[in-house]
Protein backbone atom coordinates (compact mmCIF):
# COMPACT_ATOMS: atom_id res chain seq x y z
CA UNK A 1 0.00 0.00 0.00
CA UNK A 2 1.51 2.37 -0.78
CA UNK A 3 0.27 2.79 2.05
CA UNK A 4 -3.06 3.14 0.02
CA UNK A 5 -2.06 -0.63 -0.83
CA UNK A 6 -2.68 -1.44 2.96
CA UNK A 7 -6.08 0.29 2.67
CA UNK A 8 -6.96 -2.40 0.42
CA UNK A 9 -5.46 -5.10 1.10
CA UNK A 10 -7.87 -4.94 4.42
CA UNK A 11 -10.78 -5.57 2.20
CA UNK A 12 -9.20 -8.52 0.00
CA UNK A 13 -7.38 -10.82 2.09
CA UNK A 14 -7.82 -11.74 5.48
CA UNK A 15 -4.64 -10.63 6.97
CA UNK A 16 -2.67 -10.84 9.89
CA UNK A 17 -2.50 -8.15 12.75
CA UNK A 18 -0.50 -5.77 12.93
CA UNK A 19 3.31 -5.93 11.81
CA UNK A 20 5.78 -8.38 13.29
CA UNK A 21 8.37 -7.54 15.93
CA UNK A 22 11.27 -8.51 13.79
CA UNK A 23 9.97 -5.72 11.07
CA UNK A 24 9.03 -3.06 13.33
CA UNK A 25 12.61 -3.41 15.26
CA UNK A 26 14.47 -3.54 11.68
CA UNK A 27 12.05 -0.44 11.18
CA UNK A 28 13.54 1.50 14.24
CA UNK A 29 16.81 0.68 12.69
CA UNK A 30 16.18 2.19 9.53
CA UNK A 31 14.28 5.12 10.65
CA UNK A 32 17.45 5.96 13.16
CA UNK A 33 19.87 5.35 10.32
CA UNK A 34 17.95 7.77 7.96
CA UNK A 35 16.87 10.21 10.42
CA UNK A 36 18.56 10.12 13.76
CA UNK A 37 18.12 8.46 16.76
CA UNK A 38 15.66 11.24 18.50
CA UNK A 39 12.20 10.85 18.10
CA UNK A 40 11.56 14.54 18.45
CA UNK A 41 13.32 15.05 15.31
CA UNK A 42 12.84 12.21 13.33
CA UNK A 43 9.01 11.85 12.83
CA UNK A 44 9.39 8.24 11.21
CA UNK A 45 11.57 7.08 14.01
CA UNK A 46 8.56 8.67 16.47
CA UNK A 47 5.80 6.88 14.64
CA UNK A 48 6.99 3.66 14.48
CA UNK A 49 8.19 3.97 18.29
CA UNK A 50 4.52 4.28 19.27
CA UNK A 51 3.22 0.91 16.95
CA UNK A 52 6.27 -1.13 18.65
CA UNK A 53 5.21 0.20 21.98
CA UNK A 54 1.62 -0.90 21.08
CA UNK A 55 3.37 -3.95 19.84
CA UNK A 56 4.63 -4.91 23.30
CA UNK A 57 8.50 -4.85 21.99
CA UNK A 58 10.63 -4.62 25.00
CA UNK A 59 12.72 -1.29 25.48
CA UNK A 60 15.66 -3.38 25.31
CA UNK A 61 15.15 -4.17 22.04
CA UNK A 62 14.13 -0.77 20.73
CA UNK A 63 17.34 0.87 22.64
CA UNK A 64 19.48 -1.68 20.63
CA UNK A 65 18.10 -0.96 16.92
CA UNK A 66 18.01 3.14 17.75
CA UNK A 67 21.77 1.95 18.42
CA UNK A 68 22.39 0.07 15.85
CA UNK A 69 20.92 2.49 13.11
CA UNK A 70 22.78 5.63 14.63
CA UNK A 71 26.06 3.89 14.76
CA UNK A 72 26.59 4.40 18.90
CA UNK A 73 29.08 1.47 20.28
CA UNK A 74 30.42 1.16 16.92
CA UNK A 75 27.44 -0.80 15.58
CA UNK A 76 26.84 0.48 13.11
CA UNK A 77 23.47 -1.29 10.88
CA UNK A 78 24.96 -3.14 7.34
CA UNK A 79 21.43 -2.61 6.17
CA UNK A 80 21.19 -1.81 2.54
CA UNK A 81 18.40 -0.60 0.91
CA UNK A 82 17.20 -1.92 -2.15
CA UNK A 83 13.89 -1.11 -4.68
CA UNK A 84 12.55 -3.67 -6.73
CA UNK A 85 9.86 -2.39 -9.51
CA UNK A 86 7.62 -4.95 -11.17
CA UNK A 87 3.82 -6.19 -12.20
CA UNK A 88 1.45 -7.94 -9.95
CA UNK A 89 -1.15 -10.14 -11.78
CA UNK A 90 -3.26 -7.95 -14.14
CA UNK A 91 -1.02 -5.38 -14.91
CA UNK A 92 -0.60 -3.91 -11.22
CA UNK A 93 2.18 -1.73 -10.87
CA UNK A 94 4.18 -2.65 -7.51
CA UNK A 95 7.32 -0.62 -6.48
CA UNK A 96 8.86 -3.09 -3.32
CA UNK A 97 11.20 -1.46 -0.52
CA UNK A 98 13.59 -3.94 1.12
CA UNK A 99 16.26 -3.64 3.53
CA UNK A 100 18.68 -6.53 3.62
CA UNK A 101 22.08 -7.28 5.00
CA UNK A 102 22.27 -9.81 2.38
CA UNK A 103 21.59 -9.10 -1.16
CA UNK A 104 22.88 -12.18 -2.40
CA UNK A 105 20.46 -13.92 -0.49
CA UNK A 106 16.84 -11.69 -0.95
CA UNK A 107 17.06 -10.81 -4.59
CA UNK A 108 16.79 -14.45 -6.07
CA UNK A 109 14.03 -15.12 -3.14
CA UNK A 110 11.94 -11.78 -4.32
CA UNK A 111 12.80 -12.96 -8.04
CA UNK A 112 10.53 -16.58 -6.86
CA UNK A 113 7.66 -14.37 -5.09
CA UNK A 114 7.38 -12.30 -8.18
CA UNK A 115 6.48 -15.98 -9.69
CA UNK A 116 2.96 -15.25 -10.76
CA UNK A 117 4.05 -11.63 -12.01
CA UNK A 118 6.58 -9.75 -13.64
CA UNK A 119 9.56 -8.63 -11.85
CA UNK A 120 10.99 -5.31 -13.74
CA UNK A 121 14.85 -3.61 -14.18
CA UNK A 122 15.23 -0.82 -12.15
CA UNK A 123 13.09 2.82 -13.46
CA UNK A 124 10.84 0.24 -15.53
CA UNK A 125 7.64 1.21 -13.28
CA UNK A 126 8.86 4.29 -11.44
CA UNK A 127 7.55 6.64 -12.86
CA UNK A 128 4.21 5.35 -12.85
CA UNK A 129 4.08 6.55 -8.98
CA UNK A 130 4.55 9.75 -7.56
CA UNK A 131 7.66 9.74 -4.52
CA UNK A 132 5.97 11.64 -1.77
CA UNK A 133 6.02 11.89 1.77
CA UNK A 134 2.65 10.71 3.58
CA UNK A 135 1.62 11.37 7.14
CA UNK A 136 -1.49 9.18 8.49
CA UNK A 137 -3.27 10.87 11.75
CA UNK A 138 -5.77 10.85 13.88
CA UNK A 139 -7.37 13.46 16.13
CA UNK A 140 -10.17 13.37 18.25
CA UNK A 141 -11.51 16.54 17.03
CA UNK A 142 -14.84 15.67 15.58
CA UNK A 143 -15.25 18.57 13.43
CA UNK A 144 -11.99 18.82 12.25
CA UNK A 145 -11.65 20.56 8.59
CA UNK A 146 -9.48 18.09 7.01
CA UNK A 147 -8.86 20.48 4.13
CA UNK A 148 -7.87 23.11 6.52
CA UNK A 149 -5.45 21.16 8.51
CA UNK A 150 -3.67 20.18 5.18
CA UNK A 151 -3.49 23.88 3.82
CA UNK A 152 -2.36 24.78 7.55
CA UNK A 153 0.17 21.83 7.80
CA UNK A 154 1.71 22.54 4.57
CA UNK A 155 0.41 19.23 3.07
CA UNK A 156 -0.64 19.02 -1.23
CA UNK A 157 -3.17 16.56 -0.62
CA UNK A 158 -5.31 14.86 2.09
CA UNK A 159 -8.28 12.22 2.14
CA UNK A 160 -10.12 10.62 5.15
CA UNK A 161 -9.20 7.55 6.82
CA UNK A 162 -11.52 5.47 9.14
CA UNK A 163 -10.23 2.85 11.49
CA UNK A 164 -11.79 0.37 9.02
CA UNK A 165 -8.89 1.27 6.63
CA UNK A 166 -6.45 1.68 9.17
CA UNK A 167 -6.91 -0.25 12.56
CA UNK A 168 -4.44 2.24 14.12
CA UNK A 169 -7.01 5.10 14.06
CA UNK A 170 -9.14 4.64 16.78
CA UNK A 171 -13.11 4.09 16.05
CA UNK A 172 -14.86 7.46 16.39
CA UNK A 173 -11.35 9.23 15.84
CA UNK A 174 -11.08 11.55 12.73
CA UNK A 175 -8.42 10.02 10.52
CA UNK A 176 -6.39 11.36 7.67
CA UNK A 177 -4.26 10.64 4.86
CA UNK A 178 -1.96 13.39 3.80
CA UNK A 179 0.49 13.94 0.79
CA UNK A 180 3.54 16.33 1.18
CA UNK A 181 6.38 17.05 -0.96
CA UNK A 182 9.38 14.67 0.88
CA UNK A 183 11.29 17.71 2.05
CA UNK A 184 7.98 18.86 4.05
CA UNK A 185 7.36 15.42 5.70
CA UNK A 186 8.75 16.61 9.29
CA UNK A 187 7.47 20.05 9.59
CA UNK A 188 4.12 18.40 8.32
CA UNK A 189 4.12 15.65 10.73
CA UNK A 190 5.62 18.23 13.35
CA UNK A 191 2.80 20.96 12.96
CA UNK A 192 -0.01 17.95 12.78
CA UNK A 193 1.50 16.45 16.53
CA UNK A 194 1.73 20.12 18.13
CA UNK A 195 -1.99 20.67 16.99
CA UNK A 196 -3.30 17.71 18.74
CA UNK A 197 -2.78 15.33 16.34
CA UNK A 198 -1.84 11.87 17.03
CA UNK A 199 0.98 10.85 13.58
CA UNK A 200 0.76 7.08 13.22
CA UNK A 201 2.63 7.16 10.26
CA UNK A 202 5.48 9.23 8.86
CA UNK A 203 7.29 8.09 5.76
CA UNK A 204 8.72 8.58 2.17
CA UNK A 205 6.86 6.64 -0.18
CA UNK A 206 5.14 5.72 -3.31
CA UNK A 207 2.03 7.36 -4.80
CA UNK A 208 0.39 5.50 -7.82
CA UNK A 209 -0.83 8.33 -10.74
CA UNK A 210 -3.59 5.59 -12.23
CA UNK A 211 -5.71 2.69 -10.92
CA UNK A 212 -5.64 -0.10 -13.21
CA UNK A 213 -9.99 -1.45 -13.18
CA UNK A 214 -10.19 -4.52 -11.33
CA UNK A 215 -12.95 -7.24 -10.72
CA UNK A 216 -13.55 -8.52 -7.32
CA UNK A 217 -11.63 -11.81 -8.26
CA UNK A 218 -8.66 -9.83 -9.91
CA UNK A 219 -8.57 -7.89 -6.53
CA UNK A 220 -8.50 -11.03 -4.35
CA UNK A 221 -5.44 -12.62 -6.92
CA UNK A 222 -3.29 -9.43 -6.37
CA UNK A 223 -4.20 -8.88 -2.85
CA UNK A 224 -2.67 -12.67 -2.20
CA UNK A 225 0.27 -11.87 -4.37
CA UNK A 226 0.99 -8.67 -2.60
CA UNK A 227 0.90 -10.24 0.96
CA UNK A 228 3.23 -12.85 0.26
CA UNK A 229 5.63 -10.22 -1.12
CA UNK A 230 5.08 -8.30 2.42
CA UNK A 231 5.40 -11.25 4.30
CA UNK A 232 8.98 -11.59 3.40
CA UNK A 233 11.04 -10.82 6.12
CA UNK A 234 13.14 -7.87 4.89
CA UNK A 235 10.01 -6.14 2.73
CA UNK A 236 9.61 -3.21 4.73
CA UNK A 237 7.22 -1.26 2.06
CA UNK A 238 4.83 -2.80 -0.47
CA UNK A 239 3.53 -0.14 -2.72
CA UNK A 240 1.03 -0.98 -5.43
CA UNK A 241 -1.92 0.42 -7.96
CA UNK A 242 -4.73 -1.01 -6.37
CA UNK A 243 -7.67 1.13 -3.94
Amino acid sequence: MGRQWLHAKRAIVNLKKGQTVGKLVKEITVAAKLGGGDPAGNARLHAVLEKARKANVTRDAIERAIAKGTGAGGDKSSLDHVVYEGYAPHKVPVIVEVYTDNHQRTAPEIRVLFKKGVLGAAGSNKFLFDHVGIVEAHTADAAADLEAVAIEAGANDFSPLTHTQNDDIPEGATGAHFVTDRTALHAVSVWLKQHGWHVITSEIGYVAKQYPVLDDAHRAEVGEFLQEIEDHDDVQRVWAAVK
